[in-house]
């Protein structure tokens, strides 16, 4: 196990020094959860006058859920990477040598978790400086950033796994977009729930992404409800397992297709 999570951080590391030599890709990669937060905090600052939002400010009720928003939309291309180390070869290499192969498909997630976190922190602090205030303090902002990393692992495992068995750029691309759009309107990213139509709230109750926003908005309140964070975010821990060791066992069985 100590050998596993060695080798995992050897392949974290070799991730983030990809993105760490890359400044512009950091600074592209905060722009659309910088426009999420101000635009549409400008243009629907009034909905909180409908009720049910649990705050006077649509920033404060927005801003966990561009946290979790991000974390989605930027781990569902971790497929793309893998799918890139197989199209150059690096991938095979590697299975050359006596590597975990657990940490071969960990390392990228790992890496991923790690830029979720900064980006979620990023963006709350972004969301601070708008004027956003979280009574939840320093404890609901590490829950919120907590629930995002979780949700990005299930995410992004599930993307290594999908790049494993299709192995093509066009279909990745396309599961992608047709899945980000449906779970983000599907979930309480941007209306309250009691605003919702009764077949979205139902809907929502099963969606991943609705969880984190449920789990870090609680924990952000004045009064949390730690029954309902723990909840949600013990089911994004259990999600997040089977999807790791789902994308462990596809790679095995690409491991053997080679």
């Amino acid at each position: 196990m100590s050998m596993t999570v060695s080798q995992t951080w050897y392949m974290t590391q070799r991730q983030l020094m990809v993105f760490v030599r890359q400044p512009p890709y950091a600074i592209i990669t905060l722009v659309q959860p910088v426009i999420w937060l101000f635009l549409f905090g400008s243009l629907f600052r009034k909905v909180v006058e409908l009720g049910g939002f649990g705050t006077t400010s649509y920033l404060d009720y927005l801003v966990p859920g561009v946290v979790v928003m991000s974390a989605l939309s930027s781990n569902m291309w971790a497929g793309m990477t893998t799918l890139d180390e197989i199209q150059r070869g690096t991938l095979n290499r590697f299975l050359t040598t006596p590597v975990s192969r657990a940490a071969l498909m960990n390392g990228n997630v790992v890496n991923n978790g790690l830029v979720t976190a900064f980006q979620s922190v990023v963006i709350v602090l972004l969301g601070l400086l708008g004027g956003a205030d979280y009574p939840g303090g320093i404890a609901g902002i590490a829950v919120l950033v907590l629930a995002s990393v979780l949700l990005g692992t299930v995410f992004g495992a599930l993307s290594n796994a999908l790049g494993m068995l299709v192995r093509e750029r066009e279909s990745i691309i396309g599961i992608n977009t047709f899945l980000l759009l449906p779970l983000t309107f599907l979930s309480s990213a941007f209306m309250a729930p009691s605003q919702m139509p009764s077949w979205m709230r139902h809907v929502a109750d099963f969606n991943p992404l609705n969880w984190a926003m449920v789990a870090g908005r609680s924990a952000l309140s004045a009064d949390p409800d730690w029954g309902v964070v723990l909840g949600r975010g013990g089911a994004l821990l259990g999600l997040a397992v089977v999807a790791v060791w789902l994308s462990i066992r596809t790679f095995r069985s690409y491991q053997r297709s080679v």
